[in-house]
């Protein structure tokens, strides 16, 4: 009789950005002002993505009934940042695959 035994259960490993996405280029030639943080779990990311959508929507929204450029400014600075955050969670889901 053979007895089978599991293996022993997988310590569960956070998945975290790795910091490589940069935004908002700024001067001439043109340099990157902002970065992603390395160490975010990538969870935590998907999730302040979705809240900056949310804003965006509603800053394209206002910005277009009432005619005001700072509320499209605003959505495009968050729109870089949104951008920025989507990438990089899919370059560390791609680097695990």
């Amino acid at each position: 009789m053979i007895k089978i035994v599991p293996d022993p259960p997988q310590p569960h490993i956070e998945i975290t950005t790795a910091g490589l996405e940069t935004f908002l280029e700024v001067g001439n030639p043109p340099k990157d002002l902002l970065r992603v943080q390395p160490g975010i779990p990538i969870d935590d990311a998907y999730e302040q993505v979705s809240i900056l959508l949310s804003y965006i929507k509603h800053l394209l929204r206002e910005g277009d009934m009432e005619d005001d450029h700072k509320f499209l400014g605003a959505a495009d600075y968050l729109t870089a940042l949104a951008k920025a955050l989507m990438n990089e969670v899919e370059l560390t889901k791609n680097t695990l695959r």
